[in-house]
């Protein structure tokens, strides 16, 4: 059978689905083709669900610590069956909500493997998408515009291969039916360092092997630096600027162990199972991209700034082309693809002023150049920093840790970077994000009137900061 439509959607992740709706709005006659679940990596193996756990352990340690707030419990017990019980509910009402929305803007959803083939009979160009339903049968589909969206999977290092027992992904992690008594944590990036705080909190004893010289690479060296303060002082072993070797891996029946080597020396370190964390590799392979002339380089579809590929009637977007590898950065490129086939006139937001979240305990949160990508660039550089402990809603969290540090051009005072990390960080680098997209001044952003007491003070006045006007320090 032939459906013909005016865009097809390879991949249902967030980046496709919000695509999907999109076109739909716009009154496209849309089919996405989708071969496991509508939601993808974000919903059902990735952020939701991690940040369901986290949010867990968040809990479970502010009940460890309640004495501080005046309350004295006992008998707190982990149930951590329980915990993945509520994450699967969190997840499982999101899946159902996107089904609907589906239904909602009358989008075609295909549940099966779709493998784009080139010019036929049917179509005139590449782009058509042949389609193995989950019951074996076929469909063809024939768009005007395609969008590929088939995101990305869990990086593997060679000879430390996931076997979904002693050696995990973040997949297998997700899905764990106990807690391990300790975990080695390959990779102290983003995924690590969250994996980290959240096993911590549950009372595993972990540690952190990262081959750079500090925890979260590419954020600001500042952020960095508290990070691995913060993690440490909470107990967690961090080794960076070490290296696994894999070849060293072993196992018994009490855990696993494998060689750490920092300069010169080396040690074995061991631990109940073992997290790769180094990253995601796109999913890119078995989807015909043989039969077009779309370029793949360095394991990415390579696309032009209007997200097309090689093929001007194909586009790409989200993990699959690379950049941030973030589900809103998806979201946002899946809406630029979309206006453009339309024919309307788009301005994309650059991946620097896309804001980037950790969710730790306490959280980070960056949008913009770091100091050092900044000065780089040849930006005379000037900074403003103001700590949490200064911030009265913070206290009354009871969290005083971290601060916020604004990044501004000494000749031009535009803002140049914003960092972040403490509590709910994540909600506040918004306005952050807003102030950069607008060419404001930190001065700019200091007048308004932050409401007291709430934790959104701190960007007041660490953009105040930057001047030395800061009121609060």
């Amino acid at each position: 059978m032939t459906i013909h439509c005016d865009v097809a959607i390879l991949g249902g992740g967030t980046g496709g689905y919000v695509a999907a709706i999109r076109a739909a709005q716009l009154g496209k006659e849309v089919v996405i083709i989708e071969k496991d679940k509508l939601g993808g990596t974000c919903l059902h193996r990735g952020c939701i669900p991690s940040k369901a756990l986290l949010r867990s352990a968040e809990v479970y340690a502010t009940i460890k610590e309640s004495a501080q707030y005046g309350i004295e419990t006992s008998g707190a017990q982990l149930v951590f069956p329980k915990v993945q019980e509520r994450k699967e509910a969190v997840v499982e009402q999101l899946h159902q909500g996107v089904q609907f929305l589906m239904r909602k803007n009358k989008i075609t959803v295909l549940s099966g493997k779709g493998r784009v083939i080139g010019p036929s009979i049917f179509s005139p160009k590449s782009g058509a998408v042949a389609v193995e339903l989950e019951d074996g049968e076929m469909e063809t589909i024939v768009p005007a515009h395609l969008i590929i969206a088939t995101g990305s999977r869990p990086r593997v290092l060679p000879g430390l291969e996931p076997d979904g027992e002693f050696i995990l992904s973040s997949d297998e992690a997700l899905t764990m039916e106990e807690l391990p008594a300790s975990l080695i944590i390959v990779g102290g990036g983003v995924i690590g360092v969250e994996w980290a705080s959240m096993l911590n909190d549950f009372g595993v004893e972990v540690t952190v092997v990262e081959a750079a010289n500090r925890l979260i690479p590419t954020e600001d060296e500042d952020i960095s630096r508290e990070m691995q303060r913060l993690l440490t002082k909470r107990g967690v072993k961090v080794l960076t600027g070490s290296q696994v070797l894999a070849e060293t891996y072993g196992k018994d029946e009490e855990g696993v162990q494998v060689d750490v080597q920092k300069g010169d020396e080396t040690e074995t370190i061991s631990a109940s199972k073992l997290l790769i964390s180094v990253g995601r590799q796109a999913n890119v392979e078995n989807i015909g991209l043989e039969n077009t002339d779309i370029r793949v380089e360095g394991g990415l579809i390579s696309v032009n700034e209007h997200l097309q590929t090689n093929e001007p009637h194909i586009y790409a977007i989200g993990d699959c082309i690379g950049g941030l590898q973030l589900a809103h950065a998806a979201s946002h490129e899946g809406l630029l693809a979309v206006h453009h086939l339309a024919g309307e006139v788009v301005h994309s937001v650059p991946n620097h002023l896309i804001p980037r979240c950790i969710y730790t305990r306490p959280e980070a949160a960056s949008v913009g150049l770091t100091e050092q990508e900044a000065r780089e660039r040849g930006h005379q550089v000037k900074t403003g920093k103001f700590p949490f402990q200064a911030i009265a809603k913070s206290l009354v969290y009871g969290s005083r840790d971290g601060f916020v540090k604004v990044i501004a051009d000494e000749k031009t005072n535009d803002i140049l970077g914003v960092h972040m990390i403490g509590t709910h960080v994540t909600d506040l680098i918004s306005e952050a994000a807003l102030a950069q997209l607008l060419d404001a001044t930190p001065w700019e952003v200091g007048q308004l009137a932050h409401p007291h007491p709430t934790l959104s003070e701190i960007l007041g006045e660490a953009m105040l900061a930057v001047d030395g006007q800061a009121i609060g320090i």
